[in-house]
C-alpha cells in the first residue's frame, strides 16, 4: 500500500491531502495536526466525498498520534505559524524550526525509509532544518517553492498572451521570494521562446509579479495562498510514488553545483522514486549567476541565523 503522510491540517495541508486523494495518487493518506479532532474531521470530510467524486483513497486522521503515520512513503510538513505582528524575522525562525525539528523527530522514528517534502515557512531554511534533524541524504529532503513560483509565473504569462497555461514551460532558480532567480531563456511557449512572443518591459513585470506572488494574495486575503501550494507538493507525491522522472525545480542542499556548497537553493532535478535522482545544471550566463549569488547570499544569512538559534 503506498501511504503518505500529511503534517499539519491547516488549509495547505488539507488541500494536499485532498488533491492525493481525488487523484489517487496514494492508497492512504494520513492527516496529521496538533489541534484535536482537525486532522480527523477534514480527513473525514475528505473521505465522505469519496463516492461524489469517485476515488478510492481513504484519508484519515490523527491528534498528534505519529504511530499512525508508520511506514509512509512520503511525508509532507506543512507545520508552521506564520508571521504576526510584533514579531521579528528571528523569531519566526526560532518557532517555526522549533515545530519543523519537533515534526520530523517523530515522523522518522515512524517512517525511516520515507523521502520529505517541506513546505514550511521560511522555506529554504525549514528544508536545512528538516535535514540535518533528520539524518537523511540531501535527496530524501527537499523544500516544494519552485513548482509554485513557476505555476504562478506560466499563469500570468498564459493570462498575457490569452492562451493555455499546459503550454507554457518554464524554471525558476534560487530561493523562495523575491530573490529568486527568473530565466526567461529557459521559458517556452509550445517550445516557443517566450521573449519572441512577449516584451522586455512586459515580461519584467510579470517576473516581478511573480516574485512578490505570495504577498498579493496576502493583501487579498488577509492570508497566504493554499490550493496552489497544496496542489504543487502533491505534484511533487505524485512524481516520487510513480517514478515518473519529472524535471522539477525543487529546494535541495548544494554539494558543488553551480559553484556552490552547503547551501539550500531551488535547482532543476529529476524527481523520481528515490527522490531527486538527479541535480540538473543548467549552463547559466553572467547575469543569471550574479542573480544566482544575490539569492545564495540571502539564503545562507537565515541559514546563519538558524545556526546562531539551534546553538545557543
Amino acid at each position: 500500500m503506498t501511504k503518505v503522510t500529511v503534517v499539519g491540517a491547516g488549509n495547505v495541508g488539507a488541500t494536499c491531502a485532498d488533491v492525493l486523494a481525488y487523484r489517487e495518487i496514494a492508497e492512504q493518506i494520513v492527516l496529521v495536526d496538533i489541534k484535536e479532532g482537525i486532522a480527523e474531521g477534514k480527513a473525514l470530510d475528505i473521505w465522505q466525498k469519496a463516492p461524489i467524486n469517485q476515488y478510492d483513497s481513504r484519508t484519515v486522521g490523527s491528534t498528534n498520534d505519529y504511530s499512525k503515520t508508520a511506514d509512509s512513503d512520503v511525508i509532507v510538513i506543512t507545520s508552521g505559524l506564520p508571521r504576526k505582528p510584533g514579531m521579528t524575522r528571528d523569531d519566526l525562525i526560532e518557532t517555526n524550526a522549533g515545530i519543523v525539528k519537533s515534526v520530523t523527530e517523530n515522523v522518522v522514528k515512524h517512517s525511516p525509509n520515507a523521502i520529505i517534502i517541506v513546505v514550511s515557512n521560511p522555506l529554504d531554511v525549514m528544508t536545512y532544518q528538516a535535514h540535518i534533524t533528520s539524518g537523511f541524504s540531501r535527496n530524501k529532503v527537499i523544500g516544494m517553492a519552485g513548482i509554485l513560483d513557476t505555476a504562478r509565473y506560466r499563469a500570468f504569462i498564459a493570462e498575457e498572451l490569452n492562451v493555455s497555461s499546459k503550454e507554457i514551460q518554464a524554471i525558476l532558480m534560487g530561493g523562495h521570494g523575491d530573490t529568486m532567480v527568473p530565466l526567461p531563456r529557459y521559458t517556452t511557449v509550445a517550445g516557443i521562446p517566450v521573449t519572441e512572443l512577449i516584451g522586455k518591459e512586459k515580461l519584467d513585470a510579470i517576473i516581478e509579479r511573480t516574485k512578490f506572488g505570495g504577498g498579493e494574495l496576502v493583501k487579498l486575503m488577509g492570508t497566504s495562498a493554499w490550493y496552489a501550494p497544496g496542489s504543487a507538493a502533491a505534484q511533487m507525491v505524485e512524481a516520487i510514488l510513480k517514478n515518473q522522472r519529472r524535471v522539477f525545480p525543487v529546494c535541495i542542499k548544494l554539494d558543488g553545483e553551480y559553484g556552490i556548497d552547503d547551501c539550500y537553493l531551488g535547482v532543476p532535478v529529476i524527481l523520481g522514486k528515490n527522490g531527486v535522482e538527479k541535480v540538473i545544471e543548467l549552463d547559466l550566463n553572467d547575469e543569471e549567476k550574479s542573480m544566482l549569488e544575490v539569492s545564495r547570499g540571502h539564503v545562507k544569512e537565515v541559514m546563519n541565523v538558524l545556526d546562531k538559534i539551534s546553538s545557543k
